[in-house]
């Protein structure tokens, strides 16, 4: 099953020179909970703006045009066609991790959404591709823990396909 994860500000940005604009680590701890045990798919971009390594416990496929990237420890994919075969055939959780354009391009074949929303604003580069929110429905929405080191106001989404 594919499934969308991502955090965004209220104003749709995702990500600031291939990183994350903010700190929140209840959401990195959401992430790693969500993902750990299953495959994540991201482009070149993202996984070199995480350091250019796989995260624990989790299968990594990074997406690229490049037929000639190579990375240590995680599977190179160069088309949507190729991770929707090995999706169907891992039987488990292939996770999109970004960034936009990878969004883009696979939304229309996940089946699931986890949102984090973020009631700030920050400045970055990178926003998440115009959503078709009445093709979604929203299934859980629990509000973040705030304290020194997750200062801003913010909800944990899950949404799934409407219609399945």
């Amino acid at each position: 099953m594919l499934i969308a994860i991502w955090a965004q500000d209220k104003n749709g940005l995702i990500g600031k020179n291939n990183r994350l604009p903010w700190h929140l680590p209840n959401d990195l701890r959401f992430f790693k909970e969500a993902t750990t045990n299953h495959t994540l798919v991201m482009g070149r971009k993202t996984f070199e703006g995480m350091g250019g390594r796989p995260l624990p416990n989790r299968q990594t496929i990074v997406l690229t045009r490049d037929s000639g990237y190579q990375a240590s420890n995680v599977l190179v994919m160069h088309s949507l066609e190729e991770v929707i075969d090995y999706d169907k055939n891992n039987g488990g959780e292939t996770f999109i991790a970004g960034g936009a354009a990878i969004y883009t391009e696979f939304l229309p074949y996940c089946e699931k959404i986890y949102r984090t929303f973020i009631e700030a604003s920050f400045e970055g580069d990178a926003y998440f591709p115009l959503m078709l929110w009445n093709k979604w429905q929203l299934t859980e929405r629990k509000q973040g823990q705030r304290d020194e080191k997750n200062p801003y106001r913010y909800y944990f989404e899950t949404y799934e396909r409407a219609g399945s």
